[in-house]
């Protein structure tokens, strides 16, 4: 009698420490956002790397995240994903500094720094570190209120699809030219027109003649399907760019317990991994698959490409200057970046910070 009744005050026990525990853990809504929709990279890896990353990391602890996915412009255009997380209309947001260059001004380096490499990986992994060694990096994030995860956007190398041939630089005199926010810096002494667009309305506006073409990376050309009615593909060489990356809203950020904070630190990291990994894997099979859709590729020797980089006013340091006259470090990022890419055994065509 005593051994049952003390068994019966064993199993109550243990039911209420389950009711204890099942009591103490917390389920977290979090909406995620992006302006791109999920058949590009960097949307597609928010989903299927950076989400599955945190809810790993929180397993055993007593919180769990319920993700509301919001991609392709249902919560916010391209360019809009900062000010849909800053104002808490998402916890989370893939955030395209390339079409915020006033809000996160050091964050677009490597945009006013053309030809300097073609590396997605060096690149990508060279501006991620500046957020750890220089504290102006995190704190344009936070001026904008946000928590800055990691997880950066690399673009690989980026070339010209146009509606015409390009065997010389004169080709591209009085062609209108849609190019990403920054980069329109790019056609600067060229004699083409340059237009601010995106990757989300270039078809049409190819397909209509609003753009005789524009600057853009193979691994987005092939699945937005440029090649259609861009044919010609020039390899310049602009180089590889860092775009942007992952951010929380810095208000939800900093009310989260540690085990959330560290959660979404690593889904940062998780995702940086498979996206490099994925997008070096992708950059020839795109080239490839568009040649075979009937595109024609060419390549421009050092002498062309060369002939391009001299012919640019100096951006970078006119964006540096001005960057510096707003009270932010944009000398001091400037040249941070070019010697870590230099140090790293990148080859710049013109040594933007030294002249």
């Amino acid at each position: 009698m005593f051994e049952n009744s003390k068994l019966k005050s064993l199993v109550a026990a243990a039911a209420l420490a389950a009711s204890a525990v099942a009591v103490q853990a917390e389920t977290i809504d979090a909406t995620i956002v992006a302006g791109h929709p999920p058949v590009f990279r960097w949307v597609k890896h928010a989903s299927q790397t950076f989400i599955p990353a945190v809810n790993k990391a929180l397993e055993g602890t007593d919180y769990t995240i319920k993700w509301d996915e919001q991609y392709g412009g249902s919560l916010a255009k391209v360019g809009d994903e900062l000010e849909a997380t800053e104002e808490g209309l998402a916890q989370v947001g893939l955030v395209s500094s390339v079409f915020d260059p006033a809000k996160l001004s050091l964050q677009n380096v490597s945009y006013y720094t053309p030809f300097v490499s073609s590396d997605p990986a060096l690149v990508a992994n060279t501006v991620d570190s500046l957020h750890s060694t220089n504290a102006n990096m995190k704190a344009t994030w936070e001026e904008n209120g946000l928590e800055y995860l990691g997880g950066p956007t690399a673009i690989d190398d980026y070339l010209l699809m146009t509606t015409f041939p390009i065997n010389s630089i004169d080709d591209l005199k009085g062609k209108k030219i849609g190019a990403p926010g920054p980069a329109v810096n790019w056609l600067a002494g060229t004699g083409a027109v340059g237009v601010s667009g995106n990757l989300t309305t270039y078809y049409n506006e190819i397909k209509t003649g609003v753009y005789d073409g524009v600057i853009v990376f193979a691994t987005a050309a092939l699945p937005g399907k440029l090649y259609e009615v861009a044919p010609y593909v020039t390899k310049v060489g602009f180089g590889a760019q860092y775009a942007g990356a992952m951010a929380a809203n810095k208000d939800w950020y900093d009310e989260q317990p540690e085990a959330v904070q560290k959660a979404l630190k690593a889904g940062g990291e998780a995702f940086k991994a498979a996206y490099l990994a994925d997008l070096g894997a992708a950059v020839e099979a795109g080239l490839k698959a568009m040649s075979e859709q009937g595109a024609t590729i060419t390549e421009v020797d050092d002498e062309f490409r060369q002939k391009w980089a001299a012919g640019m006013d100096n951006v970078a340091q006119t964006w540096a200057k001005q960057v510096d006259g707003e009270g932010k470090a944009g000398t001091e990022i400037l040249k941070a970046y070019m010697d870590a890419i230099r140090a790293a055994g990148g080859k710049p065509v013109r040594d933007w910070d030294q002249e």
